[in-house]
């Protein structure tokens, strides 16, 4: 259900655009990283499960409409990620989130799992940006 690595970057990217929803500005964001295939079920049971802590940060955050997804390709799992930002600082609420000990925790046990893309490993993050083509509310 969610990942808070996804949030760790703190930079607005290609992959966010803007739209007004119910007056509100929002950021969508999607992401994609490997999954170890070791770790695929521990990933998913922790997903099943989300500490409540993590959960209500992320709300705090200004994150909303989270979601992960699971596919192989090509014999490779990649997790695709998406959520909205509404907020007002990106940068600012991701901080908040990354000081979060329960987050800090929660990274510790999702961090592993993943196996970042060649373009997020070169800059020390999990997930990479990927570019909206389309949208349509």
């Amino acid at each position: 259900m969610l990942s808070l690595s996804a949030c760790k970057q703190n930079q607005k990217t290609e992959s966010t655009s803007a739209s007004k929803q119910t007056n509100k500005h929002v950021l969508r964001f999607g992401m994609v990283t490997g999954l170890r295939p070791e770790k695929m079920e521990y990933y998913k049971k922790l997903h099943a499960a989300v500490w409540p802590e993590v959960q209500k940060k992320i709300t705090e955050c200004n994150i909303q409409n989270y979601s992960i997804f699971l596919k192989k390709i090509n014999g490779e799992l990649l997790l695709f990620s998406y959520f909205e930002y509404t907020g007002n600082d990106f940068d600012k609420d991701m901080k908040k989130m990354a000081a979060d000990s329960a987050t800090q925790r929660w990274w510790k046990e999702t961090d592993p799992c993943q196996q970042p893309l060649p373009d997020a490993a070169s800059k020390k993050q999990i997930w990479s940006s990927m570019e909206e083509v389309f949208h349509e509310d």
